[in-house]
């Protein structure tokens, strides 16, 4: 007869005969100065087995105090607060939750905003626009469960994921089969994509990128198009280099980031000069936009000259492209697990044996560096 503690997690299938695995809730911390949206939010999850509210704090210090002794899923992270607010404690969140993802839930996290965009940039998985006082209806209770099932799940997914390629109690390395090195060469485009935790990421790697690398940057990270103005605002801010959204006839400029826009692919055309052109068709991955034509274009239109570069992400978009770009002769280099928020992307590039290296992204920075730069 199996124990109580053994049958923990578990269930009955009709009939008795089958014992189905229940998985572990998803743990929430809650932090929030406000006891009305700390209650609220607690109460969202009440009831509903699938979630478990491991502890609610009015300040961002206890919460981290918390997180280094008990382990969460996902902190729900307020801005507004004060003493040490939400965007000033996120870092230390991030390194306290030994890889929980944080959700903001705040009034200044409307679509868009300064606030929204820094904190996708410092680590955020997500952000949600808390409704006023009174207000948490339907829609937002239906938005809530739905994204921390989807934060919960990827980061059980990941878990999961990390697990099956490297058993044994140690996290890295993570063993995968590389390329033999790149021959070298200056490099005349770097090709960038990423998703989820990939503003960080490419933070991280562009504030390394020396100042005397001209090549121009392409990126490609998953973001809703309302987004995509603000996201070349901020790499600008952050790196100081010339980012803007793609259009149609746009050319590639000595130094400057190319942001894929919200609703196209980043392609390329040859004229009087090198040129974007959008491309609106779906996708192999379905992703909207994609890292794979993006991949295409380079390999296509500077072979063994271009660079590819796979950040944090969920998913396998990227692959295909990354194989185009090893067809013609160009380099892949691949965000290692440790330092992703999901190593799903780029790490189904490295396991596919595209990927020269699989670094973190400020030691990519260095070793495209070893390359140098080449732009006509």
């Amino acid at each position: 007869m199996a124990s109580a503690g053994a049958e923990r997690g578990q269930r009955r299938a009709p009939g008795g005969n089958r014992i189905a695995a229940v998985p572990p809730p998803i743990r929430i911390l809650l932090v929030d100065d406000s006891l009305v949206a700390r209650t609220v939010l607690a109460r969202l999850v009440e009831g509903d087995s699938r979630f478990e509210v491991a502890g609610a704090f009015p300040g961002a210090d206890r919460a981290i105090d918390f997180l280094r002794n008990a382990p969460v899923d996902i902190v729900v992270l307020d801005v507004e607060m004060p003493g040490k607010d939400g965007l000033t404690a996120l870092p230390e969140i991030l390194d306290a939750c030994q890889g929980a993802r944080v959700l903001i839930v705040s009034s200044s996290a409307a679509k868009g905003a300064a606030a929204t965009m820094r904190a996708l940039t410092l680590g955020a998985a997500d952000t949600l626009l808390k409704p006023t006082a009174g207000n948490f209806g339907t829609d937002f209770t239906r938005l809530y469960i739905d994204t921390l099932l989807r934060l919960g799940r990827g980061r059980g997914a990941q878990a999961k994921e990390r697990a099956q390629a490297q058993p044994g109690p140690a996290p890295e390395p993570v063993l995968v089969p590389l390329r033999a090195p790149h021959a070298g060469g200056p490099i005349a485009c770097l090709a960038i994509g990423a998703s989820t935790g990939g503003l960080h990421a490419l933070s991280a790697l562009l504030q390394a990128l020396p100042d005397d690398f001209d090549a121009p940057i392409l990126v490609t990270q998953h973001l809703p198009p309302v987004f995509m103005s603000y996201f070349a605002n901020q790499l600008h801010d952050i790196c100081g280099r010339p980012a803007t959204v793609a259009e149609d006839g746009m050319r590639l400029t000595r130094g400057g980031i190319i942001v894929a826009p919200g609703e196209g692919h980043i392609r390329l055309i040859m004229g009087d000069v090198v040129r974007i052109r959008i491309d609106h068709d779906p996708a192999p991955s379905r992703c909207m936009p994609s890292v794979d034509p993006m991949f295409e274009a380079v390999a296509e239109m500077f072979g063994p000259a271009g660079v590819g570069i796979v950040l944090t992400g969920m998913g396998r978009d990227g692959t295909i492209g990354a194989g185009k770009l090893v067809e013609a002769g160009a380099e892949v280099l691949a965000q290692d697990s440790s330092s992703s928020v999901v190593w799903g992307m780029p790490g189904s590039v490295a396991q596919a044996g595209l990927a020269s290296a699989v670094l973190p992204p400020d030691q990519i920075a260095a070793f495209v560096a070893t390359r140098g730069s080449a732009w006509n």
